[in-house]
C-alpha cells in the first residue's frame, strides 16, 4: 500500500548514504521526493534509480550551508509541487583533522556550516509552508555524538550534533500547536561515505557489522508513516556489535 501517495518529501544529503536510502524508502511508499545535495551527478543517479522503480523524484542541487539557496529551493517546492509534507534534514559532514591537536578555525567552520547551519537553514525555509498547511514532519539526522560526548567524532561534530538534537526538541515545543512534528534520529556507526573521513580506516569486516544506510531508510519510512497525532521525538539506532560498548568492556578486563 502506498501510504505516502500525494505527499511531498524533501531529502537533503540525498546523493549517498542515509539520505539516498531515505529517499528510496519514501518514494517506494508513494511520496514525490525532492533530492538535494551538493553533487548534481549523484542526485541524478538516485533520481534515475527511483524512476526505474516507478517513483517520482526531482533534483535540486543545493549547498545547505547557503541559506539563500536553501530558501530558493523551498520556494520552488511550494510553487511547483504545491506543498511540503516531510523534510528529511540529513546533510552532514566531518573532517579528518577533528581532534583539538589538529583542529583549525577553517575546519570548525566547515563542520558547523555542514551540520548545524545546514540543519537550521532547512528548518527556517520549510516552517512557513508547514505552518500554512497546519501539518508537517521534520526528520533530522543527528548522531549518537549528539547525545554522548566522545573523542571519536571530534569536538566540532559532537557540538553540532548536540545542537541538532536541541533544535529538534525546540521545534516540538514551539510548533506542536501548528500540527508540526519533529523527530531527531541519533544513529551510532553507519556505513556511509563519512566513514572515509575517519583518521583510522576501518576494515570491511568492521563496516559490515555497522548499521547500514538501508536500515536508516526503513526507520525514516516508519517515522514518516506514523499518524499525525503521534510524534516520535527522538530515536537512537545503533549496531548490535557496538564497538563503543565492546571497547568499554575491554577496558574493564
Amino acid at each position: 500500500m502506498a501510504q505516502l501517495t500525494g505527499k511531498v518529501a524533501w531529502v537533503t544529503g540525498a546523493g549517498t548514504g542515509i539520505g539516498e536510502a531515505g529517499a528510496h524508502a519514501l518514494a517506494e511508499l508513494g511520496a514525490t521526493v525532492v533530492l538535494t545535495g551538493r553533487t548534481a551527478s549523484k542526485l541524478e543517479a538516485v533520481a534515475q534509480a527511483i524512476a526505474a522503480k516507478g517513483g517520482t523524484a526531482h533534483v535540486k542541487p543545493v549547498d545547505m550551508a547557503d541559506g539563500a539557496a536553501v530558501q530558493a529551493a523551498a520556494d520552488w517546492i511550494k510553487a511547483t509541487l504545491g506543498r511540503l509534507d516531510i523534510l528529511v534534514n540529513n546533510a552532514g559532514l566531518n573532517i579528518e583533522g577533528r581532534a583539538w591537536a589538529r583542529l583549525t578555525a577553517a575546519g570548525v567552520k566547515e563542520v558547523v556550516d555542514g551540520n548545524l547551519m545546514s540543519a537550521f537553514n532547512g528548518v527556517v525555509a520549510v516552517l512557513p509552508i508547514m505552518r500554512e498547511q497546519q501539518d508537517g514532519l521534520m526528520i533530522h539526522t543527528a548522531s549518537m555524538a549528539g547525545r554522548f560526548v566522545s573523542s571519536l567524532s571530534g569536538p566540532a561534530y559532537t557540538a553540532c550534533k548536540h545542537g541538532v538534537v536541541a533544535m529538534s526538541h525546540s521545534i516540538n515545543m514551539e510548533e506542536c500547536g501548528h500540527g508540526i512534528r519533529s523527530t531527531v534520529m541519533c544513529p551510532g556507526e553507519v556505513r556511509t561515505p563519512i566513514m572515509d573521513k575517519r583518521p583510522n580506516k576501518l576494515s570491511e569486516e568492521a563496516l559490515a557489522k555497522m548499521v547500514q544506510p538501508e536500515d536508516c531508510g526503513r526507520l525514516i519510512a516508519f517515522i514518516a508513516t506514523t499518524p499525525a497525532h503521534v510524534c516520535l521525538n527522538e530515536v537512537l539506532i545503533t549496531p548490535t556489535h557496538n564497538r563503543t560498548y565492546l571497547a568499554g568492556q575491554q577496558r574493564k578486563l
